[in-house]
This record gives structure tokens, C-alpha cells and sequence, in this order.
């Protein structure tokens, strides 16, 4: 069998991130917009009116578990980017919900596609970025998701 013949399999932090897609696309949350994986998300203003769920894989770490294995965290970014219009109570609220949905959902779970990566930890660093508020009139959120399994 050569190279070009042999079936790639995706990097287990890719699969990771796909898996991150699927539930979200498939998770019953107040909002629905179709979440999507990208390296670097880069939209145009005009894009950003419409919700926008981007999963981007940021961080792998190898950690010796025994003689043969590693324990292996993957680091997910999942980004929740909406162009506002006055940026009050009323427009913003329900998207840190939204966010806090996300948390919550993910929290200690295990991916239905990939079962054997679990989420040890969710934080939300950045609950709305105040550079893209002034500058786009931008909400942007980031909530990292850790993965872990034995590798």
C-alpha cells in the first residue's frame, strides 16, 4: 500500500473539534445557528449579522500516562460572534446566555462521536471582548474547552 492509497486519519484534535461541531449543531439550546470548524475564523463585517458558532482546535498537551500511553488534553476555542445594533440589555443578554448554554452543556461531557475524550474543564476568559464591541459593535465570546483522554 503506498501513501497516496493509505486512508488519512484526521488528527485526534481534529476530531475532537468535528465532534465539538456535531453537538453543537445537534443541541437542543435557545439559539441554533450552524456551528462550523475553522482554523482562522475571518469574516467580513457584513457576515457578522447573522450568529455565528465558529470551533477553531488551539492547544494539544502530551502528558505521560504509563510506559505506552499519554494522557492527551486538546484545547477547543468555540467563538459566539453577533454584530449588534444598540448593544443594550435586551440584544446582548440573550446571547451570554447562549454562551453560558454552551458551558453548561459541554461540562464533564463526553462527545458522542468520540467517546473517548471527555471536557474537564470550560472557561470563559473572554465573556464578551471589549475591542471588538468599540471597534465593530461586536459581541464576541470565547469559551475554551478542554478535552481529555488516554492516547
Amino acid at each position: 500500500m503506498t501513501a497516496a492509497s493509505a486512508k488519512l486519519t484526521p488528527a485526534t484534535v481534529i476530531q475532537i473539534a468535528d465532534s465539538v461541531v456535531a453537538e453543537l449543531n445537534a443541541a437542543d439550546l435557545s439559539k441554533n445557528p450552524t456551528a462550523q470548524r475553522l482554523y482562522v475564523p475571518d469574516f467580513d463585517l457584513e457576515d457578522m449579522k447573522e450568529l455565528r458558532v465558529t470551533v477553531v482546535p488551539r492547544e494539544v498537551g502530551y502528558l505521560p500516562l504509563d510506559r505506552a500511553t499519554n494522557k492527551y488534553h486538546a484545547t477547543i476555542d468555540v467563538a459566539v460572534q453577533k454584530k449588534f445594533s444598540k448593544g443594550d440589555a435586551k440584544e446582548i443578554d440573550p446571547l451570554v446566555v447562549y454562551v453560558e448554554e454552551i458551558a453548561d452543556y459541554f461540562r464533564l461531557k463526553r462527545l458522542n462521536s468520540f467517546v473517548a475524550a471527555r471536557c474537564i474543564k470550560v472557561e470563559n476568559a473572554v465573556p464578551y471582548s471589549t475591542e471588538h464591541w468599540t471597534q465593530f459593535n461586536q459581541f464576541t465570546s470565547l469559551l475554551t474547552l478542554t478535552f481529555e483522554l488516554a492516547k
